[in-house]
């Protein structure tokens, strides 16, 4: 145990390294562009300003993005491009043409233009794609389906399970009768738990086994997600349980199975509660509140599990950047100094995270457990 617990610290810190080293490269890039393309006003400036953009670092960091950037090298950016999908709403544009699909490299990083589409950089549609006419003029954002960041860190989370759960499997069929090994060993009593302390509870002992398989993909969804969001290192990384959009539709799931398997107990107790008549009628303030109730609870499960990963992740790039605002405000001397403590915060934080997503995806699964065992369960 005591060797694990040393390679996990030492894992820990060369992934805060290798946010360091972005973080550097991105420092390195803004002082190369402030020297190209503002000299009159660094000229002008204190010795002390800061070139260092520590918010748009972080921002880049949590935000979705159309390439997948790993590192850079002065002027030369390393990146995988993505795949952009998107159907125009202005065809006369393109003659005719309404599906368009091209890699991301098109647009060289942003800062070009392809076949009258561009990431705009304009407050409205910042990071987004748009569409522009012969005068230049932004028309709008086009119907977008581009694999993203994201979506390909999605795939990659998948393809991980898919991996896990179909190893799993075929040790336990050549194992059976056996004590579980190896992956199995971790993976069954993991399954045991949410079936005993979560579903069971929650749901009742004749009606979990039909939502034990929704509640086994989402625990095992937001858990390799959360894990594979603090891995900075090139195909891991994405923020997916950090973007607002995937957990809408993780609560969306819940809300959906919630209320289509809700029994008429459930319904009634919404529409015709069993209180006094005057708080129905003639003012349905209790069928209000109930009906609030429904869409407030997962709207409750998409912020709780946005905030936290959104949260830590920005945390962790915030540390790592007071290396390089030190630097950039006292000299570099001054930010060498500050490193250690940087990154021993960051290794502190990153440890919290892992508890965090296992905490999560707990927290995610419990509620909706919870809200699928009220809405069938029978009337006392």
């Amino acid at each position: 145990m005591l060797g694990m617990a040393r390679g996990m610290l030492v894992f820990l810190i060369l992934v805060v390294v290798n946010f360091t080293y972005v973080a550097a490269q991105h420092h390195e890039e803004s002082g190369d562009r402030a020297e190209t393309h503002a000299d009159e006003a660094v000229h002008n400036s204190s010795p002390h300003e800061e070139d260092f953009d520590a918010g748009k670092f972080v921002i880049e960091h949590v935000s979705d993005a159309y390439e997948w950037h790993i590192a850079s090298f002065g002027d030369v950016h390393i990146s995988v491009p993505l795949p952009v999908i998107v159907y125009s709403k202005c065809p006369e544009l393109h003659k005719g043409k309404s599906l368009h699909v091209f890699m991301s490299s098109k647009f060289h990083h942003g800062h070009s233009d392809y076949k009258g589409f561009r990431i705009s950089q304009s407050e409205e549609y910042e990071g987004k794609i748009v569409e522009f006419g012969p005068d230049g003029k932004e028309l709008g954002k086009p119907i977008d389906f581009s694999i993203t960041k994201t979506v390909a860190g999605v795939f990659i989370s998948v393809i991980v399970l898919l991996w896990i759960f179909l190893a799993v499997a075929r040790s336990a069929k050549r194992n059976r009768g056996k004590a579980p090994g190896g992956l199995q060993n971790f993976v069954e009593p993991v399954i045991v738990f949410i079936r005993d302390e979560v579903a069971r509870p929650a749901i009742g002992e004749k009606k979990y086994e039909k939502f034990m398989p929704f509640l086994l993909t989402l625990f095992f969804f937001i858990l390799i997600n959360n894990i594979l969001g603090l891995i900075p290192i090139f195909p891991f990384g994405a923020n997916v349980t950090g973007n607002i959009a995937v957990t809408m539709v993780l609560a969306l799931f819940t809300f959906l199975i919630t209320n289509i398997s809700g029994n008429k107990h459930y319904w009634k107790e919404i529409y015709n509660p069993d209180v006094p008549r005057w708080l129905i009628f003639p003012i349905p303030l209790m069928p209000i509140v109930e009906l609030s109730g429904v869409i407030t609870k997962p709207f409750v499960l998409m912020i709780r599990l946005f905030a936290n990963m959104l949260a830590g992740h920005m945390i962790l790039t915030v540390f790592v950047s007071l290396i390089f605002i030190f630097a950039g405000l006292f000299g570099t001397g001054v930010g060498l100094a500050v490193s250690p403590v940087s990154v021993a915060f960051s290794v502190f934080i990153l440890l919290l995270d892992v508890l965090v997503s296992f905490i999560q995806a707990y927290v995610f699964t419990l509620l909706s457990a919870l809200y699928i065992g009220m809405a069938t369960a029978g009337h006392q």
